[in-house]
């Protein structure tokens, strides 16, 4: 009798076993976001093998594409702002008067050409379609050392320039005076459809696809194992990465957070954490950059995110536009560049753009957009992403896994608190509030992002805890 209970007890027991077993690799396997294996180019995917060769790649532009820029610009019709009216109806047509006849008289393209060209720029083909990428290795290394790989993406209607001046700070640290401890071998690609990217040709090109793209590319490197960095869409793609190869990305770094999925505790946190700050994780900080909740956050949505709803729904009717106008290209992203760099540039007629940036810079992403003709591709990204509603897709609900730096700038367009940031991504290893600066991080603040993607490198080899996920 007590043999039987003996076996009975056994089999509960492997019964039991056999269920935590199933239960621990299942939900493991629910963490990994699948590799999104698509087919982008014109036409039916080829039965020949994809030529797998990285050509090296510099940005050119024909004489005829520059006189044809100017005939436009020459020809462009202006409209009278209201009184007094600054940035608050958008670009300021007074100011961008001022911009064009820059452009026209004074901003020299070919000297910025050669500044795009410093760096060495590739391009391979991936899933059927030409990704652009800039690969820039340190000019020297201490014996012993490696550089390690860091995949930075930029966002919308950023490009890969925003880069150009953190590159030297991350490849070059210490003659920046930010020690030689890590240094880095930096990969800086453009989202397909986006500069000189190719633009998918078909539907369904979304950030998990671009993560997907990017996950090939530094395979192709010879990078088995890298850092990833990213801010707006960049933050998005980046997250993607981490979820489809969480045992190839050491470390993941942002400049900007998304979390869709919001619960009651959100819900709880919004209503009550002005008045209980502690009892839901927020510190003073967040506080202040989230409250009073109606003016930080929605008022925000509804004044800023127009164009993402444009963009996430009929992207090519405006895009069409702007493809054929280089003022109305200007204009569009211009006043992104001024309210997102701080929302306060809203009450100047110039928009504070020359207070963070030169006009030169600003030009540079401009013309990025105009010679390679991306602006509705770059567009259609929203679409992509949002079309199937917020908080529907398998990536918005899985969590993070990857350890994880967040620097969180004070004039970022939303501030998410860390307390809602680790529901998403579960290691952060890393969360400072940034002392100034706004969405464009690495291009208004290259030192301070530098700094914070530094000592969250740091961090991660010291604990060695990509070996701990």
């Amino acid at each position: 009798c007590s043999s039987l209970a003996g076996i009975m007890l056994l089999e509960v027991f492997l019964v039991l076993g056999t269920l935590l077993i199933y239960f621990f690799f299942s939900k493991k396997n629910e963490e990994t976001l699948p590799f999104k294996d698509g087919w982008w180019g014109r036409g039916q995917k080829p039965v020949t093998k994809e030529d797998s060769s990285i050509r090296p790649f510099k940005v050119e532009t024909a004489e005829e594409e520059l006189s044809d820029l100017f005939r436009r610009l020459d020809q462009a019709r202006f409209t009278e702002p209201l009184e007094n009216s600054c940035f608050h109806y958008g670009t300021n047509s007074v100011h961008l008067r001022k911009v064009v006849s820059y452009w026209k008289n004074q901003f020299n393209w070919k000297k910025q050409v050669e500044v795009l060209n410093k760096y060495p720029q590739f391009k391979t083909k991936i899933q059927g379609i030409d990704i652009h990428f800039v690969h820039v290795k340190p000019p020297r290394l201490p014996e012993g050392q490696a550089a390690k790989p860091l995949l930075m993406v930029h966002g919308w209607p950023g490009s890969f320039y925003e880069f150009y001046k953190i590159i030297p700070l991350l490849t070059d640290p210490a003659s920046h005076g930010l020690g030689d401890e890590h240094i880095f071998e930096v990969i800086c690609p453009s989202i397909p459809g986006y500069g000189f990217s190719e633009a998918p040709h078909k539907q369904d090109f979304n950030s998990v696809s671009a993560a997907s793209v990017f996950y090939e590319l530094m395979l192709k490197l010879g990078f088995n194992e890298f850092y990833t960095q990213g801010g707006d869409a960049g933050c998005l793609i980046c997250t993607n990465l981490a979820q489809i190869a969480p045992s190839h990305v050491k470390g993941l770094h942002l400049n900007m957070v998304l979390v869709s999925k919001l619960g009651l505790s959100h819900l709880l946190s919004v209503l009550l954490g002005r008045y209980f700050p502690g009892l839901f994780g927020f510190q003073d900080e967040d506080v202040r950059r989230m409250f009073p909740f109606l003016k930080k956050w929605l008022y925000k949505i509804l004044s800023e995110f127009g164009y993402a709803h444009i963009q996430a729904t009929k992207p090519d009717t405006v895009g069409c536009g702007l493809n054929d106008s280089p003022v109305g290209l200007a204009a569009y992203i211009l006043e992104k560049f001024s309210s997102w760099t701080d929302m306060e540039f809203q009450n100047l007629e110039d928009g504070g753009l020359e207070r963070k940036f030169s006009l030169d810079d600003l030009l540079t992403n401009i013309m990025i957009y105009w010679v390679s003709g991306c602006i509705v591709s770059s567009m259609r990204f929203y679409k992509e992403n949002l079309q199937k509603g917020i908080g529907t897709q398998k990536h918005e609900k899985l969590t993070v896994q990857v350890p994880t730096g967040i620097a969180a700038f004070p004039n970022e367009i939303l501030h998410i608190p860390q307390a809602w940031a680790k529901k998403k991504y579960t290691d952060i290893v890393s969360f400072h509030f940034m002392p100034r600066g706004g969405h464009f991080a690495a291009l208004e603040e290259p030192e301070l992002l530098a700094k914070d993607i530094l000592q969250f490198v740091d961090k991660v080899e010291k604990e060695q805890l990509w070996k701990k996920k």
